[in-house]
């Protein structure tokens, strides 16, 4: 995490204390996914302390919530910065690792907003798509490698991350926008008033994971929504059987079970 000496230092302290009591190997690292030298040094450690990375988490991200055109082009470049171009350095840096041993997992926490295009959310949906493409790329080119690639969508939870969504930063260009104006807010309300549990991403993480390799499917939903986005997942699991058959390399797809080349 980020701040580990600063305003996350609390958090670690409550990892530390967990770990002691439950007699638990856990340990925290300074991290910023938006710095690729933090990146490099927090992967070197991991790497240096346990010899092996076998799943990264790639959960880190925040949201812009407010009408596209208020949007400035630095906010829309910090939210591809966190969502999508962290997500891409932190793949870069693990993957060496996981080619070595020939196993591993790559997990993206992404979104029904991945799917959908939602008014009030547009540059969040943006990075969102982006990410699931990426991640499904890498799906088929790590196949065969034996290591996983898969993403998480889950629905509406609120979580604090409610408490720090942006608004455009340039307020002036929804005048003339009329109701639609207030779509954003009215959005985060409706979000703001879920009451399902956000443990229930992370049993699904858990499950993931202890799944055997070559077995997980490429997206999981989770938690309240409705079903557009499991019909869409399964037109477009179609299409793209389809696709890579018409190119001739749906067998370069296939999942190759690797021997591990690590203890």
């Amino acid at each position: 995490m980020r701040n580990v000496n600063g305003r996350n230092a609390a958090a670690v302290h409550e990892i530390a204390e967990l770990a002691e009591r439950e007699s638990l190997c856990l340990q925290t690292f300074e991290l910023d996914v938006t710095d690729d030298a933090s990146i490099e040094s927090a992967v070197s450690e991991v790497v240096a302390k346990c010899g092996r990375v076998d799943v990264l988490v790639n959960n880190a991200g925040y949201g812009i919530m407010d009408l596209a055109e208020s949007v400035t082009l630095a906010q829309a470049q910090r939210q591809f910065d966190t969502n999508f171009f962290g997500v891409l350095q932190m793949n870069r840096a693990v993957l060496p690792a996981m080619k070595r041993q020939g196993n591993g997992l790559l997990l993206h926490v992404s979104s029904g907003a991945g799917r959908l295009a939602i008014p009030g959310m547009a540059l969040y949906c943006a990075s969102k798509f982006a990410m699931e493409a990426l991640a499904e790329v890498y799906r088929y080119e790590l196949a065969s490698l034996g290591i996983d690639s898969l993403v998480i969508e889950p629905g509406a939870y609120a979580t604090p991350i409610m408490g720090k969504l942006e608004k455009g930063e340039d307020p002036g260009r929804k005048t003339g926008y009329g109701e639609m104006a207030q779509v954003p807010e009215k959005l985060k309300a409706k979000i703001a008033s879920s009451r399902a549990n956000p443990q229930e991403i992370a049993d699904v993480v858990l499950q993931i994971i202890e799944t055997p390799a070559g077995q997980r499917q490429f997206r999981y939903r989770v938690g309240p929504g409705g079903p557009g986005v499991q019909r869409i997942n399964a037109l477009t699991d179609e299409i793209q059987r389809e696709m890579l058959e018409a190119f001739g390399i749906a067998a370069l797809t296939k999942f190759k079970t690797q021997t591990s080349g690590a203890g």
